[in-house]
């Protein structure tokens, strides 16, 4: 199909989308119409689409001081994680971001302008790691190895300037997902104090709605669809009813004691009403949260920050959250 097709299609199906954000969503289509559809490859070729598809948008941006590279242990084995350092030579505070992708997508490589652009903004170290991936990996692998991770940071992070006092969370979709639930963890093993804040991107946190059906924004045009969601549902839990768990569901859970929250809530997105929910279940349970919409922007619209305007607002309004949250030294959340 030529981009023109691809163009007058999305137009007709989501005319409320931001003209900068379609032009995104126009040239990852057209990008993925180059090769095999994605359901008709196994899981690594799918990726290894997926990662070319989308270099362009993790290209360029900030310059860091330094990245560092290493692998560190879980209990489901080493992961690859990477940190990015805006300033040399001083201890950072740091946001741990988790990549997001349904739990079977994506990685450092195809998050590393987004995480350069918190470095850049926020003057705060950023740190990920290549989480295992579903359906190879299902529930609660990943968490658990995100939870290790954290651990690792605060042990082992002045060892590399990085401050363990000053750690916040976050992620976008399934990463928003894994942030959530890997405080949960942390509140019941009583680590809560050791993330001071939460960053959620666009986050899946109710798989039980997710399967009811579809909204005004699950088709196609939106860049996430309705029938994709309840895949990426279905590649991470080992049981449908591992929906009704919390750590799998955090919109089900105890909220009470979660560290403070930003969520960032794209418009015209398919999650956009669990993230309204999540605020709501925040507030409701005391914890300091603040929801901000963006006109006109759809899933994944952060990763467009080359090219929309509402994607740098964004990034600019969450750098500004960060600053305001690791500069406090007293610690949020509960032991």
């Amino acid at each position: 199909m030529a981009l023109s097709d691809i163009s007058a299609a999305v137009v007709r199906a989501a005319p409320d989308v931001d003209p900068e954000i379609r032009r995104f969503v126009e040239t990852v289509a057209a990008d993925l119409a180059t090769h095999p559809d994605l359901a008709s490859v196994p899981p690594a070729d799918a990726r290894l689409i997926l990662e070319l598809v989308r270099a362009r948008w993790a290209a360029d941006g900030p310059v860091m001081a330094a990245t560092l590279e290493t692998e560190l242990p879980t209990r489901h084995g080493p992961v690859r994680m990477r940190v990015h350092r805006p300033l040399p030579g001083v201890a950072l505070p740091v946001l741990f971001y988790l990549h997001g992708g349904g739990w079977t997508f994506f990685s450092l490589d195809t998050h590393d302008r987004l995480m350069r652009e918190y470095a850049a903004r926020a003057g705060v170290a950023v740190a990920g790691i290549d989480y295992a991936l579903a359906p190879e990996a299902r529930f609660p692998v990943a968490l658990e190895q995100t939870i290790d991770a954290l651990r690792w940071l605060e042990a082992a992070g002045p060892e590399f300037d990085l401050d363990p006092d000053r750690i916040a969370i976050g992620g976008d979709s399934a990463g928003a997902n894994l942030a959530v639930a890997a405080c949960l963890a942390l509140r019941t093993a009583g680590e809560g104090r050791l993330v001071r804040g939460m960053l959620l991107n666009y986050g899946a946190f109710d798989g039980r709605s997710a399967a009811r059906g579809t909204n005004r924004y699950g088709g196609p045009g939106y860049m996430l669809g309705a029938e994709e969601m309840q895949g990426y549902w279905r590649n991470y839990v080992n049981a449908e009813s591992e929906l009704e768990l919390p750590l799998v569901s955090p919109l089900c859970a105890d909220l009470s004691g979660l560290p403070p929250s930003l969520l960032v809530i794209p418009e015209c997105d398919l999650l956009a009403e669990q993230s309204h929910a999540m605020a709501e279940r925040l507030r409701r349970a005391g914890v300091p949260v603040e929801a901000r919409v963006y006109p006109g922007a759809t899933h994944s619209f952060l990763e467009a920050a080359s090219v929309a305007r509402v994607s740098r607002a964004a990034l600019a309004d969450s750098a500004s959250w960060l600053r305001t949250v690791l500069a406090d030294t007293t610690r949020g959340g509960v032991a």
